[in-house]
């Protein structure tokens, strides 16, 4: 989309691979991260913020590996208010064409206690460590963490500190999902009127949704004067979220004439890196979720299928198209091609290269083989699927069988193989699931605790694929594993296994620096 002048250009700032990956069990691997940043990318985000390169060595590498590949974006790091931190997030965005340091502190009274600090020592400390970053870089954005919740005199104080010192972008968090749309705007309106220096900087949003307005108080403050909007694919994020990608780039698409304001997305693009984050995070897309939800462009009331026959434009404001959701055509079958299924996926968005297709065709074909139609969503849940098996898979299910009845107890047989070698293991249980749980556990023991079990169907019809999410808990880490089989039975077992690899993942990770007492403390908004 052409950009007409700098003022009506917003720039998306996309925190998905930072914000968007602390939401608890949404791990990423080295390899995902970098092939999500590849497709955030390629639709034309502004600035992808790549991680927290200090939190561990994996944060730093795959940061830095992102600003490697980068191409159109700016690669942006967090830091903390710490000359240790800022020169490590340097390090690894130096690397891309465009590399951004975003440092923070909080600011509210709230925060100021937990770092101990008094107004003029916090005051000193932004100054010398937005200074520092700005003698590394002149792309520098800074943070006032909880800015909704600190004073207003206060607030517009470290500001013109942080813009003196060199910072070019002042991001305005709304770290708990507090504030409404009215004050949200009403700050941004205050700084620029009220802060020396205010209109040769831009101020960006970072809104969060717990009270469900994240995307009204992001658009709210870009009507008051802020030029960038940080968001997250599919509002992934922190407890209820962060503002959604998908939906205010849409919304500024859609009502251009009362928000005259455009960005560069491809917003074509959209469905297909929804999906993809959803694989790899192992977080459902709710249904009713606006843009990229299944149910988003579906229309079952009679009024409203007789006025979308007669004229789209009656019950629809965009096309499915502009997202890059194609129209649904007829499922594929067992006697279906590969070439059927290539030019399938790529209707539907999704590019795979050959030794990709090859493994999800041989899937495809066993999946067809137990249902009499495949449909896009049971292709969906396959590539989920498929893209959960390439993990660095340590265990993996090789067999199941289990024995249901109405009298005797429910048992499972099961051979897992952990690290090369097959281990078997029969145990009983109230109900075949719980049975297979006790068998995972008694070949492969952890402490972790099953914190979420969910199954829901992916398709109708009694040969429908479940698709079972399973979230485990240990010692505060928390993974989410997702896998879909038309035997549930057989899906449990591979999500809760899938929650297992991706644990050893989060325990492998290198350990965080010496200053681990606050490396978590890293909600930047």
């Amino acid at each position: 989309m052409t950009q007409t002048s700098k003022q009506d250009h917003v720039l998306i700032f996309d925190t998905t691979l930072r914000d968007g990956e602390q939401s608890p069990g949404a791990t990423m691997s080295h390899n995902e991260k970098v092939e999500i940043a590849g497709l955030l990318d390629e639709m034309g985000v502004d600035i992808i913020e790549a991680g927290f390169p200090i939190a561990s060595e994996g944060d730093f590498e795959a940061v830095r590996d992102i600003a490697l590949n980068a191409k159109n974006s700016v690669i942006c790091g967090l830091a903390r208010a710490s000359t240790n931190d800022i020169d490590r997030c340097w390090d690894a965005v130096k690397h891309a064409p465009r590399g951004r340091i975003h440092t923070f502190i909080g600011t509210s009274p709230l925060h100021r206690d937990i770092t101990g600090l008094s107004m003029d020592e916090m005051a000193n400390k932004i100054h010398d460590t937005v200074t520092h970053a700005r003698n590394l870089t002149n792309d520098v954005q800074w943070s006032p963490m909880d800015a909704i919740r600190t004073e207003h005199d206060y607030l517009c104080r470290v500001v013109e500190i942080a813009i003196k010192a060199g910072a070019t972008t002042i991001n305005i968090p709304d770290t708990v999902g507090y504030t409404i749309p009215r004050e949200s705007s009403d700050i941004i309106r205050m700084l620029l009127e009220r802060v020396p220096g205010a209109d040769e900087i831009i101020f960006a949003t970072h809104c969060h949704n717990d009270l469900g307005m994240a995307t009204a108080n992001a658009l709210a403050a870009v009507e008051a004067g802020a030029r960038q909007i940080e968001c997250t694919i599919n509002g992934l994020g922190e407890r209820a979220g962060n503002t959604a990608l998908e939906e205010v780039v849409m919304a500024l698409k859609v009502r251009n004439d009362v928000m005259p304001y455009q960005t560069r997305i491809d917003t074509t693009k959209i469905m297909n890196i929804s999906r993809r984050v959803s694989q790899v995070s192992g977080f459902p897309v709710q249904y009713n979720k606006a843009i990229v939800g299944k149910n988003a462009f579906a229309h079952e009331s009679g009024i409203h299928q007789d006025g979308m026959l007669k004229n789209k434009e009656t019950f629809e404001i965009m096309r499915p198209q502009d997202v890059g959701l194609a129209g649904t055509s007829l499922p594929l079958g067992k006697h279906s091609g590969r070439a059927a299924l290539r030019a399938k996926l790529d209707e539907m968005g999704f590019a795979l290269a050959d030794n990709q297709l090859k493994d999800v065709f041989v899937r495809f074909k066993d999946l067809a083989d137990r249902k009499k139609e495949v449909f896009d969503d049971d292709l969906i849940a396959l590539l989920r699927d498929s893209g959960a098996a390439e993990q660095n898979e340590r265990i993996k299910v090789k067999f199941l069988r289990v024995i249901c009845g109405t009298q005797a107890p429910q048992s499972a047989d099961l051979i897992l193989e952990i690290d090369g070698v097959e281990h078997q293991k029969t145990c009983e249980g109230d109900g075949p699931v719980d049975a297979t749980f006790k068998a995972i556990k008694e070949l492969f023991p952890t402490t972790a605790r099953l914190q979420l079990y969910q199954v829901h169907a992916v398709t109708e019809g009694t040969d429908a694929q479940a698709t079972v999410s399973v979230r485990l808990e240990e010692a505060g880490k928390i993974v989410t594993g997702q896998s879909a089989d038309t035997d549930t039975v057989v899906a449990s077992a591979k999500a809760y296994v899938n929650a297992l690899n991706r644990l050893l993942v989060r325990r492998e990770k290198s350990a965080p620096d010496a200053d681990v007492k606050t490396v978590k403390y890293t909600d930047a908004g």
